[in-house]
């Protein structure tokens, strides 16, 4: 879709700021105001915590923060649609089977978005997959967007704060915190797409305050309830509950507990052939597919903070379910046969993770030492049922025929860490190296059944101990201006799921991880630009190869991802006061994930774009607001499994699994006004995604895969009251 020459007119595009007028605001780096201030600082402790600009600036390393409004002023419904503000991150559209509303589909950097099982991905800084070791992923994505204040993403990895399983970074989603005095907010939202007659509504409630003696309640819900643009199938029921307290124990005591509850049930149309696709984008011939789950958990948090020595305790505990209906194609004598599978499963993880921080002042050189631990105890079961072969026809109830178990599995993990970092800060230099070690237990006890009865079992388990170094250094040109780089090493255990194919040679992964950017916050513009580099020696991929297969993990062998990330906002309003009001923002991302050996050796891997690039405008005037975004992405892979002597595939094939897919671009505006005071803060908005219905797709090689239409023009309307 992009031509080189427009890549580069791009990048200049976004960083228009002479380095004269650059020089201008900046101060000499050794003058009293560029320098850091060493009494000024403060213990840190968590280094998410509270999202800040301020954090951003003095973080070393790629770090970029969604807030509420421009949540809302894009017009998302869902999370997947706020994280595409973000550079470096990719989400794919609902498709396979993550092809519903509750599930995630996250990629950072070219690694694979299926789920999210690259990330961290945290709840105010509780894991949200399944199981964090064992079962890295989002099929189940327990969080809805009403709920939420803003979303820190650090894109580099941060495995000795944070642990495995985040070479993709850590993307924390934080709730809306308890107010000082009494307040809520009702709103809903309602959106209709122009085909498939869906209808899908939002609504959202919270309410909370503190009283004088530091006791504070706030009761958060966000639900989502409809229907999507697909015709049939295409349904979505979600209620996130949230209770969160917090008590101030002393000046310098507080302790936090929250309770949460998230059910999800979405319909999943299904991919389509490329006749089908042809014939009707917006059909589905998959009556059955479904996804559901519900999750229960709980965390206590205390805080010691005395602004010399900050100790935190968190444990939490999690309780999920999730299970789904799946029609497989037949393949073989079955050939246009169908068979309804399902998979219930559990999980349960219990963790405590202690941390102490302190400041140790020596005159010229201020160092934060950091000390922390975490246990963490994983369980996990499934089961795997399936019908008899049948004919798909109509009015025929695939979910009456009985469901023989012929699978069942018991995992379970237990993790124990040890990190320590230290973050030196000395004239404009701070470096922070730091190293964490883990130790991890897993096993996954597989037995195949038949009639009831065990059949086979398979015991297989693994021990790892891992060692992962962190260094990054920053440097402050001045207070507004900083520039930084950092290199680490990222871990991620085998999965379950691995371990079932533990005669396939399966390993643990590893990666090597190098970042250098920079970040600037003016009075006028704030941009950052950041190159990485990640290293894989062996990459594993979760393949399909035909119709109706389960899919097997294979070894991709090494693999390379590179590439530039950069983001700018600009307010006009410093150049005239006609412009007043008025901002423009922009990103640009070029990633080149390839893989370094095996068949496919020197080619792209599956389901990223290259580039991706956003291009926004706001208004704001009076009670009135204005925004039109655009966004874009280049052409993706999906060239089949790389097997021995395979080919890599770029033409569509019949089933519509297999080939290039095209890049695109989209536009969204909207508007809205603000009725103030005299009227409870009422906001009204409407809006437009996709105003020029441009007709893009996805594809998935899922049971449930095809090609999957990407959403039509969809208007949308929110309204809100605070009190």
């Amino acid at each position: 879709m992009f031509k080189q020459k427009k890549c580069a007119a791009l990048v200049m595009a976004l960083f228009p700021i002479s380095f004269q007028s650059l020089a201008a605001e900046a101060e000499p780096a050794g003058s009293a105001s560029g320098a850091k201030s060493l009494e000024a600082v403060t213990v840190t402790g968590d280094w998410l915590g509270t999202p800040s600009e301020t954090k951003v600036l003095e973080h070393p390393g790629a770090r970029s923060i969604i807030e509420r409004t421009q949540i809302q002023e894009s017009g998302a419904t869902s999370v997947r649609e706020a994280l595409r503000q973000v550079p470096g991150v990719q989400v794919q559209e609902s498709n396979g089977t993550g092809g519903s509303d509750i599930s995630l589909n996250v990629g950072v950097r070219g690694l694979t978005s299926r789920l999210s099982p690259r990330s961290t991905i945290l709840l105010d800084g509780v894991p949200l997959a399944y199981a964090p070791y064992g079962q890295p992923q989002l099929s189940l994505a327990p969080l809805s967007l009403g709920s939420l204040e803003a979303v820190d993403v650090v894109r580099g990895a941060g495995s000795v704060r944070y642990g495995p399983q985040n070479v993709g970074g850590i993307i924390n989603f934080v709730t809306r915190s308890i107010p000082k005095q009494f307040a809520g907010e009702v709103s809903v939202g309602v959106e209709s797409a122009g085909h498939g007659g869906g209808l899908k509504t939002t609504p959202s409630l919270f309410i909370g305050g503190t009283n004088e003696n530091g006791l504070g309640l706030a009761l958060l819900y966000s639900g989502t309830h409809g229907d999507g643009f697909r015709r049939s199938n295409d349904h979505t029921s979600i209620d996130d509950l949230m209770l969160k307290g917090a008590y101030r124990l002393s000046k310098t005591d507080d302790i936090a507990v929250t309770l949460h509850h998230f059910e999800g049930k979405g319909r999943m149309p299904g991919g389509l052939t490329t006749a089908q696709f042809a014939a009707d984008p917006f059909q589905s011939d998959r009556p059955f597919d479904e996804f559901t789950g519900r999750r229960t958990d709980g965390s206590v948090k205390y805080t010691h903070d005395d602004g010399v020595n900050k100790f935190e305790m968190l444990s939490y505990y999690t309780d999920s379910y999730r299970s789904s209906y799946l029609e497989q194609e037949g393949t073989g004598a079955n050939t246009g046969r169908r068979r309804l599978t399902s998979a219930p499963r559990n999980y349960k993880t219990y963790a405590f993770e202690p941390r102490y921080s302190r400041l140790i002042d020596s005159g010229s050189v201020v160092q934060e030492i950091s000390v922390g631990a975490r246990y963490l105890k994983e369980e996990a079961s499934e089961v795997a049922t399936r019908s008899g072969y049948y004919q798909p026809r109509p009015g025929f109830d695939a979910y009456a025929l009985a469901q023989p178990a012929y699978q069942s599995s018991k995992g379970g993990t237990t993790a124990h860490a040890f990190y320590i970092d230290d973050r030196i800060d000395f004239g404009n230099w701070t470096v922070t190296p730091g190293v964490r070690y883990e130790l991890i237990r897993s096993h996954n006890d597989v037995f195949t059944l038949a009639n009831g009865r065990v059949t086979g079992a398979n015991y297989p388990k693994i021990d790892s101990n891992e060692v992962l170094p962190t260094l990054s250094v920053l440097y402050r040109m001045n207070e507004r201006w900083s520039v930084f780089a950092n290199a680490g090493v990222s871990f991620g255990p085998q999965q379950y799921a691995q371990l079932a194919q533990s005669t396939s040679g399966l390993h643990p992964e590893k990666a090597k991880t190098y970042e250098i950017g920079t970040h600037y916050k003016g009075e006028a513009w704030s941009g950052e630009l950041t190159l990485f580099n990640i290293n894989f020696d062996k990459e594993l991929l979760l393949a399909r190869s035909i119709t109706g297969d389960v899919g097997q993990w294979t070894d991709l062998g090494a693999t390379r991802h590179r590439g530039l990330e950069s983001a700018l906002r600009y307010q006009l309003g410093s150049l005239s006061d006609s412009l007043k009001g008025l901002s423009v923002s922009a990103t640009y991302t070029y990633t080149q994930a390839i893989a370094k050996a095996g068949a496919f050796a020197g080619r792209d891997l599956p389901f990223y774009s290259r580039q991706v690039a956003t291009l926004g405008a706001r208004y704001e005037r009076g009670p009135w607001t204005f925004n039109a975004d655009v966004y874009a992405q280049s052409k993706q892979r999906s060239p089949g499994s790389p097997d021995d002597g395979a080919q890599y595939i770029t033409q569509e094939d019949s089933t519509g699994r297999l080939g290039n897919i095209p890049g695109y671009a989209t536009m969204n505006l909207r508007a809205a006004y603000d009725f103030g005071p005299s009227m409870s803060h009422l906001k009204l908005a409407v809006g437009i995604k996709n105003l020029f219905d441009r007709r893009y797709y996805n594809r998935s090689v899922d049971n449930n895969g095809g090609k999957y239409v990407g959403q039509p023009r969809t208007v949308y309307l929110q309204a809100s009251v605070a009190f």
